[in-house]
């Protein structure tokens, strides 16, 4: 599978290099550029194709032209000692769990096989890569499980003061591990900002093998697609008519993943997402992505510490409106109905959600009724574990779940008493050491 530029159509590069490279040089994100028909493979899956097999095969059928179904087999297998959890809860609808990985969170599959991918290509091929991203916690916690035992990947992570958490005392660079943890004083804001300093030079990029494990990273992307033929081989035998897919809207991450599988052949319908500033409806109903009114070549380039999903999403549809109203569904959800759409759920089929999975339930209940047809059929995307929402549980319907071991231990606090980062000249300097610790 080949890679293009959402701002340079004239661009072709293997996925390997899209990879490495995070973004091109124009400024834009990557792109599958020829888009694989696998029809004839989705309607072969069935219930019980696992979850790890899909990956290998859909791994090998996506980059297949660079690496040996065998070497395919073993990302997915190194990747996912973990699945997600697909549940009918009536004729019309299912939930499916992405909360199954190391921490509790959705994004533990995509960074799993992101790492896996680049540890077992740089053992092949040579070289290593290393991390700088920007983090509230959570993927300093799923890198710290992802990494360990690794030779050929690090990470240096970079928080607000305060907020490093989940991390072992082996994990640490400076005790022998792959984790590099930086605190660094100032907003979210300035402080990604600072990391897009780095980044802005391409060729320290290069030569330091420098990369990011959002979903800027299309090999984090490319974790996410594996949602929708699983979820698609569980239910096609329970359903008859439309399938909607129905997800929080977070950094469109798994939006674009979905529209990637659709385009792959899988025969999904539609995306029911809760409206934001982003992407939300205009006077007259349609889908509007507020970007869209700034042309791409007056834009700034994208930092790639924050997702550019939606230019993503913008390439997809270009100037087609039309075809972005009849596949994206952005409803506007109020904070009652969040919370009305999570006590349902309870209720009615026992389930506790997340604030994300009650908002996402809220939009589908929205535009059911002009949307699914008789024998249509909504999966229900759960990003992340209840419990992790708590204070939302209890305040919604009255009680939460207990918190697993593994999740309470990836929340607590790490005082690392060492001194913070001022701005980027700090970040290079962490850069080299760890270079020099490969």
């Amino acid at each position: 599978m080949n890679f293009t530029s959402t701002r340079n159509e004239n661009l072709c590069v293997k996925f390997s290099q899209a990879v490495r490279d995070c973004i091109p040089e124009d400024g834009g994100v990557f792109i599958p550029t020829d888009i694989e028909d696998l029809r004839r493979w989705i309607y072969y899956i069935n219930k019980k194709t696992t979850f790890t097999s899909l990956a290998g095969t859909l791994t090998s059928a996506f980059i297949g032209d660079e690496f040996s179904p065998i070497i395919c087999n073993k990302i997915a297998m190194d990747a996912f000692p973990f699945s997600p959890v697909l549940k009918q809860l009536d004729d019309r609808l299912f939930l499916m769990e992405l909360y199954n990985g190391y921490t509790g969170y959705h994004r533990d599959y995509g960074v799993s096989y992101l790492c896996s991918y680049l540890e077992t290509t740089s053992e092949l091929n040579g070289g290593n890569a290393l991390f700088l991203d920007f983090t509230h916690g959570n993927l300093g916690a799923v890198l710290a499980n992802t990494l360990r035992g690794k030779k050929h990947v690090k990470a240096i992570l970079v928080y607000q003061k305060g907020t490093v958490r989940g991390l072992e005392e082996s994990d640490l660079f400076w005790n022998g591990g792959n984790i590099y943890p930086v605190e660094m004083e100032g907003s979210e804001e300035e402080i990604k900002a600072e990391i897009a300093k780095v980044f802005a030079d391409r060729l320290y990029v290069h030569e330091n093998t420098l990369t990011v494990a959002n979903t800027t990273n299309v090999c984090r992307l490319l974790g996410q697609v594996f949602f929708y033929p699983y979820s698609f081989a569980k239910i096609k035998e329970r359903i008859y008519g439309d399938l909607y897919y129905a997800m929080d809207a977070g950094n469109y991450g798994t939006l674009t993943a979905g529209l990637m599988s659709w385009k792959f052949a899988l025969p999904v319908n539609g995306f029911v997402i809760p409206s934001t500033n982003a992407l939300s409806r205009d006077g007259m109903g349609n889908p509007v992505i507020l970007d869209s009114f700034v042309d791409v070549d007056k834009r700034g380039a994208v930092n790639p510490i924050a997702p550019a999903n939606l230019e993503r999403l913008e390439h997809f549809f270009g100037k087609n409106g039309v075809m972005l109203k009849n596949f994206v569904y952005p409803v506007e959800v109020s904070e009652f109905m969040a919370e009305s759409a999570a006590k349902e759920l309870y209720i009615k089929y026992g389930v506790y959600c997340d604030e994300q999975a009650a908002r996402a339930y809220a939009a589908a209940k929205e535009t059911a009724s002009d949307i699914l047809d008789e024998d249509g059929a909504v999966v229900l995307f759960s990003y992340s574990h209840p419990s992790i929402h708590s204070d939302f549980c209890r305040h919604a319907i009255g009680e939460s779940p207990d918190i697993p071991s593994i999740i309470s231990f990836s929340l607590e606090h790490v005082d690392l008493n060492r001194p913070f980062a001022k701005g980027a000249e700090d970040l290079r300097k962490i850069v080299a050491e760890v270079n020099k610790g490969f």
